[in-house]
């Protein structure tokens, strides 16, 4: 049976709590159906499968999250069965993240971008995630991108879709 939009926001903040408060591999996996996939479209990293998921979560997202991590909401859209979060997502990059960042060492920069999560459910759990940003803002603000001529831009991007900017 479909969730109802009430549920289907529950069942979506209760993913992210497991993930970024919490930080809970199984419980992050409880979330979600047995095929489920995670694509983070800009770097091709995440997986297909509890089992590759499992890994995925274990050892290359919840525990390379800086710890000052923050996800701001901007806006939501909610149908039949599927939700579409718009937030920026913060944080310093004290670890090395092998799902935004693969093979980058700390540069102990702030990055500010604009994040866009398209999330699918089906029998009451999560199915699949398609997570969009801006890879070339990130590496501009963590200094690896940095020839000025390029119409490349920071953390401004975040701050633009502010509602009191927008």
């Amino acid at each position: 049976m479909p969730l109802n939009e009430a549920e289907l926001i529950a069942a979506w903040e209760q993913h992210t709590k497991d993930e970024f408060e919490t930080r809970d591999v199984e419980s992050t996996l409880e979330t979600m159906v047995e095929d489920a996939y995670v694509n983070h479209i800009p770097v091709m990293t995440g997986g297909s499968g509890k089992a590759a998921l499992r890994e995925f979560y274990g050892t290359d997202f919840i525990p390379a999250m800086p710890p000052d991590t923050t996800l701001t909401p901007i806006s939501r859209t909610v149908g039949k069965d599927q939700l579409v979060d718009e937030m920026i997502f913060s944080f310093t990059h004290t670890k090395e993240m092998p799902w935004m960042l693969p093979g980058v060492a700390p540069t102990n920069r702030r990055v500010e971008i604009p994040l866009v999560a398209i999330v699918k459910f089906r029998d009451g759990k999560l199915a699949h995630e398609h997570i969009y940003w801006d890879q070339a803002s990130v590496l501009k603000q963590i200094g690896l991108l940095t020839d000025p001529s390029l119409p490349v831009f920071g953390a401004e991007t975040a701050r633009k879709i502010m509602p009191a900017n927008g």
